[in-house]
């Protein structure tokens, strides 16, 4: 058998792995940082301003932020092929009391995002940055053909605006953002929960969504597991990727329906990949719930179309993997990986090893855990 771990994930600094390929360059990732930062500071000194002009007298407080979504998680991906883009999620808060000064949900949520929008126009055409207006639950401004930062707008209770400051709105900021559950029935705010987190929509007006839960959710996950449970959900995500170059199956999706189907193997990615692409195509199929909120279905976000056809396209992955660890000849297995996951798996069947059955049964370790005993901390 094959052992094709190694070129999915090394610590060694002369060798390359799909894992690392997978990063953004140092470059990038500070060129979307600092991006981020400018969108920060002028929603901070802009946001006021704006919403001052349009009546709102009292107390204007500056909007707080914390980051979610892939970047946060550690999850984030460079685009594998055009048009896809680095996707930042970066949330931005108002207190629930200033939002609702204003009589009708509708209107709050219409002055919000107009307000939000005026502010940043000045930046994005100072930076020649593409303002997008049309998202139901955000602000989209492209920074670069391959990168986009997504602004959703929050409503958050007196409280939590208070007390989340902005050190701990980063620590809890990750992943993901959630659609609808709870939508207001009447354009009133009696019909509106007053102690839960409330993302603006432009066509529902308001509804219930908090991205901590998921945060937490995940990172228990991976303190459980282990960090390979990270770099699985990354291979995942890249096969998506590089198999369908828009849509797909949500990361969030991703994340939860493979989550439970992992199951540790010591220094061989590629088995523990092999374990959950095998039993991916049945759980979406069976219909995967928001991890969080039960009464949220993530599949039926997909459609049946398109569970079908992610379900088939896993279906395929898990028969090239299989074949590729039982394959007799490496450079056969690294065409076949790259014909799942692009060029960004390495074509280096040198590196490949060959291994017993016994020792592949020896990667399943008596008791899983997070301890992961390596030379040195890649980027997850």
């Amino acid at each position: 058998m094959l052992n094709l771990s190694p070129l999915f994930f090394t610590t060694v600094d002369d060798e390359s792995c799909m894992h690392d390929r997978l990063d953004l360059t140092p470059e990038q990732r500070a060129w979307i940082a600092s991006a981020r930062t400018d969108v920060r500071d002028c929603l901070r000194t802009g946001l006021p301003g704006v919403l001052r002009a349009s009546g709102y007298t009292e107390n204007v407080p500056q909007p707080r932020f914390f980051t979610q979504g892939s970047w946060a998680y550690k999850t984030l991906n460079s685009p594998a092929q055009h048009p896809q883009q680095a996707d930042v999620d970066d949330g931005c808060y108002l207190p629930l009391s200033f939002v609702s000064q204003t009589k009708r949900p509708s209107i709050a949520a219409t002055v919000f995002f107009t307000a939000a929008e005026e502010a940043l126009k000045p930046l994005a055409e100072e930076k020649r940055w593409k303002l997008i207006t049309d998202k139901p639950t955000c602000i989209r401004i492209v920074i670069a053909t391959d990168a986009h930062i997504d602004i959703p707008l929050y409503a958050i209770p007196n409280e939590e605006f208070v007390t989340l400051a902005k050190a701990s709105m980063e620590r809890y900021g990750y992943d993901s953002l959630m659609e609808a559950v709870n939508m207001a029935e009447q354009d009133a705010w009696t019909a509106l929960p007053a102690d839960k987190v409330l993302l603006a929509h432009r066509e529902c007006n308001w509804m219930s969504s908090d991205p901590r839960p998921v945060k937490e959710w995940f990172l228990g996950e991976v303190e459980a597991k282990g960090e390979q449970l990270r770099r699985v959900i990354r291979y995942l995500k890249a096969f998506r990727d590089w198999k369908w170059s828009s849509g797909g199956p949500a990361s969030i999706l991703l994340m939860a329906a493979a989550a439970p189907l992992f199951e540790k193997r010591d220094r061989r990615d590629d088995l523990a990949l092999l374990d959950v692409v095998a039993a991916l195509p049945a759980r979406l199929r069976a219909d995967v719930n928001n991890p969080v909120e039960e009464s949220e279905s993530l599949t039926e976000r997909l459609g049946k179309a398109g569970v079908e056809n992610a379900a088939k396209a896993f279906e395929e992955l898990e028969k090239v993997l299989l074949g590729a660890t039982r394959a007799g000849n490496p450079s056969h297995a690294c065409i076949w990986m790259q014909g799942e996951f692009g060029p960004r798996f390495p074509n280096e069947p040198n590196r490949v090893k060959v291994v017993s059955v016994a020792a592949t049964i020896a990667a399943v370790p008596a008791t899983t855990g997070p301890s992961e005993l390596i030379g040195r901390t890649k980027a997850g």
